[in-house]
């Protein structure tokens, strides 16, 4: 789960719902939040390291005032972040890292923000071994496809774009 986050193009929610396959709805959720938390601390860290220095030299030092120097926005932005499956978890790491957010408060950010989708994947991951799948698993998975519709959707229009243009193009010449 760790590397999952640090190297983004590693998907992290089949790792989660094989936690909670292996280990169980509890230790699955707490193996998939630890794993999140270090991997999330490690690519703030990372940015922290090496990145932050370029930002506040590529910026004008006014530009830590306002939203960008906020430390409850911040904070508030970090942990929405994690709520929401459309926002890339290890890109908004790697991004608290370069802003002036306190560690101790991306921590906490994001370790709040990482619980309920940890124990929903874990949970998911645990029904599908059990073979009992409840009425709240169903919800879930219907959840989960109503949340990646319009993704689903945005994908296949711009690949659809995409294709229609370079069609174009070669026409064209």
């Amino acid at each position: 789960m760790t590397l999952a986050v640090v190297a983004s193009p590693i998907p992290s929610a089949p790792i989660a719902l094989a936690a909670g396959a292996a280990f169980g709805q509890i230790a699955g959720t707490f193996y998939v939040a630890v794993g999140a938390e270090i991997g999330a601390l490690t690519a703030f860290g990372i940015a922290r390291a090496l990145g932050r220095k370029s930002i506040e030299r590529l910026l004008d030092p006014r530009a830590s005032t306002g939203l960008l120097g906020s430390q409850n926005a911040l904070t508030f932005a970090v942990f929405v972040s994690r709520l929401l499956p459309f926002v890339s978890f290890d890109v908004m790491s790697y991004a608290a890292g370069l802003s002036r957010i306190h560690p101790w408060r991306f921590i906490l950010a994001t370790l709040a923000g990482i619980l309920p989708a940890s124990f929903a994947l874990a949970y998911l991951g645990d029904e599908a071994m059990s073979g009992r799948f409840s009425s709240p698993a169903w919800f879930a998975i219907g959840l989960g496809l109503v949340t990646a519709t319009p993704v689903i959707v945005v994908a296949l229009r711009s690949k659809s774009d995409i294709l229609l243009s370079s069609s174009q193009l070669e026409d064209s010449k």
